[in-house]
């Protein structure tokens, strides 16, 4: 039996808070840590590999899928369905790996009430002000000013939603903000749901005890 069971870390923010450079970091920091390999109907482009970059199902495979409970969480987005399959998941946890989850409020709300939900650990990162979110998108280079504004737009929904979450973090700083959620991942893996085997031991204490009687 595993020492302990893996987490199901649930990563989000508004686009630009720092979210993809703070895992980055903290997959350098744990090599064991992995993402969830998404699936969706739509079809693979060049270069993509089922199982790698995605689970590729046709729309009646994930709607049964679905039906049947092995999404933990799914979405309709442009004309494609796209979700997490839990089997994989399942099996990482079981054998005590931590698996990272880079998606939406609503996302993480549904795995957050799924059959894994005990092994959940959500965390929200926000950004130090508004203005700096739009300095940081912006200071990108990669988009126009109308997806910047679209991306704006959209972060408040994101943020509106930062209560649901275990945890919140304030990016201001991201040395301070990568130490804060290692410390925050540290403590998790430590919860009583994510240590099967502290009933045995409790046991066998309570049996050494006895004897000593």
């Amino acid at each position: 039996m595993t020492n302990r069971r893996g987490l199901l870390i649930i990563l989000s923010s508004p686009s630009g808070a720092g979210k993809s450079t703070l895992t980055r970091r903290l997959r350098a920091w744990d090599a064991s840590l992995s993402f969830s390999v998404s699936a969706t109907t739509r079809a693979p482009r060049e270069g993509e590999v089922d199982g790698v970059d995605y689970h590729f199902l046709s729309d009646a495979q994930f709607r049964q899928d679905v039906a049947e409970g092995e999404m933990l969480e799914h979405a309709h987005v442009f004309g494609n369905f796209y979700g997490s399959p839990r089997r994989p998941v399942q099996a990482a946890i079981d054998q005590g790996r931590d698996v990272l989850f880079d998606i939406d409020w609503q996302g993480a709300q549904q795995i957050a009430n799924s059959a894994l939900q005990a092994h959940v650990l959500s965390i929200f990162l926000l950004p130090p002000s508004i203005a700096e979110l739009r300095a940081r998108l912006e200071k990108r280079g990669q988009d126009s000013a109308e997806v910047i504004a679209k991306r704006m737009q959209k972060s408040w929904d994101e943020i509106s939603h930062w209560d649901s979450y275990d945890f919140v973090l304030v990016n201001d700083d991201l040395d301070e903000t990568e130490a804060r959620l290692k410390s925050i991942v540290t403590a998790a893996r430590l919860r009583r749901s994510q240590q099967p085997g502290l009933t045995d031991h409790v046991r066998a204490l309570q049996s050494e005890f006895q004897e000593t009687q």
